[in-house]
Formats: structure tokens, sequence, C-alpha cells
């Protein structure tokens, strides 16, 4: 089935071709930080990242995807709320057509111009679709990005664009150390949640860090120059490709700072 974010198929429509986007755990959701509890046996975030396990880059008519090889332990997230060793697969973002909006999950209602996205899958699994399906298979850090000074550590995701301005555009992309996409301070909350796009499995350990990382005016404008079209068929800016916030139905929202 066709998904996407225009009228015609966007979020609002999911749930009829997909049931599972209306389950119990889905994602992305506000994060009230008063309603956070704080859990002191929450370990420290463990990542390591090699450089050298980055392959390419692609306009999947969704978003930008960096992916990664994940047959070895190279590049790696540990502890935090997750038990075992998950493998780095893949980050993308999602935006806004402004800067008051584009990220998935909200904090207090209020909704950042950007959102990075670092989804890992379980080991214990075979397969990265096999942990898909598992309600502890994912692993997905999700970091704000916020209007400031220009971000150098984003600019070689940016200056790739061009080469995948339109969907199904693909390009080589190595020796990129994802760790340089994080903020100095890893605290976190954290919760039981679901990926933001179709099949919308509810299969996500979900770790959203507290502090953003800054990106300017300008490099916004980058990421809106991709197109959600394949050359040829025209032009349609890639923007507000993100899902609007969920109910939390119950669930616990932890974090690992205490919370004043």
């Amino acid at each position: 089935m066709s998904w996407g974010y225009a009228p015609h198929n966007g979020p609002d429509k999911w749930a009829v071709n997909f049931p599972v986007a209306n389950g119990p755990r889905q994602s992305p959701i506000d994060i009230v930080p008063g309603q956070a509890s704080y859990d002191p046996s929450l370990k420290p975030l463990n990542i390591q990242y090699d450089p050298s396990t980055c392959m390419d880059i692609l306009n999947n008519g969704h978003s930008l995807q960096v992916t990664f090889t994940d047959d070895t332990d190279s590049s790696t997230l540990r502890d935090g709320p997750i038990s075992g060793v998950y493998r780095l697969k893949q980050f993308h973002f999602h935006w806004g057509s402004s800067d008051d909006q584009g990220s998935e999950h909200t904090v207090n209602g209020v909704r950042f111009p950007c959102e990075l996205h670092l989804v890992h899958w379980n080991t214990k699994y075979p397969s990265f679709g096999d942990a898909a399906k598992e309600p502890d298979g994912l692993a997905v850090v999700g970091v704000f990005l916020r209007i400031g000074a220009a971000n150098p550590r984003l600019q070689k995701v940016l200056d790739s664009l061009e080469s995948i301005k339109n969907k199904g555009s693909q390009s080589t992309f190595g020796d990129f150390d994802s760790r340089t996409l994080l903020p100095p301070s890893l605290e976190f909350w954290t919760y039981d949640g679901s990926l933001t796009t179709p099949l919308g499995k509810e299969s996500v350990t979900w770790i959203v860090l507290k502090r953003p990382i800054s990106v300017s005016p300008a490099q916004m404008e980058m990421f809106r120059s991709l197109q959600f079209c394949a050359e040829g068929e025209g032009v349609w800016d890639m923007v507000d490709n993100f899902r609007p916030t969920q109910p939390l139905k119950g669930r616990l929202l932890r974090a690992n700072f205490k919370i004043y």
C-alpha cells in the first residue's frame, strides 16, 4: 500500500491500510517532563559508532536516510533502558516547512524544526527484519534540532543532498561518525513505542535525548530542497514529513535524570 504525507495518503489515513497504527504503543508522543518518572536504575547510554560502517545516503521518498553495514558489532548501542547489544542500521530525519514545526516528538506541546532518528536492532534476533517484529526488537535514539548556529557536523550530510535530490536517488556516503550528531549530554527520556511510519510496528524502545543540537536556518533550507517525487515527475518539496503525536494510553515515561 502507498503511504506518505499528502492529504490523500498522510498520517490520518494510515490506520485504514495499516491497522497496527491504532495500537496501544504508537509513536511519537508529547513528552511532558513534569509527568516523567526519574528512574535511577537507568544506566548511561553506551554508544560506539565506527565511521567505516557508513555505506550510502538515499532519498527514499519520505526522508533522507544514511545506511550502515550491520553484520558486525562495530556500531552499537548498549545500556540505558535496553538489554543486550543493538546494532546501528540507519539514521534519518523528519522536518517541517517552517522553523516552528518538523519534529515528531514534542516537549510540552512544542515542536522543534527537525528531529534525527538513529535506528538500531537487537542482535538477539537474526536480522533487522526479524527484530522489527518483536516488542524489544528496535531501539531508536531521537535527537532534536533547534535553530541556532550552523552545525559543521551536519554539513557533510547536507553537502550530499544535491546528489539525492529526487526520490530513489542514492549515493555512496562513507567514513562518517554518527556520534558527532549527538549532543554532549546524553540525558534521555524513554518509553515503549512504535515506528513512526507504516507499518507502525510496536517494536521500538524510544530514547529521546533531552538536549538538542543546533541547525541554522540556511541548513534547514537544504533539508527542504529535497523532493518527494522522482526525477521528471515535477516539483514536490519534501517538507512536513512528520507524524502527529499519538495518545500515551497509560504508558510510563521515564527519565535517567532528576526532574525539578
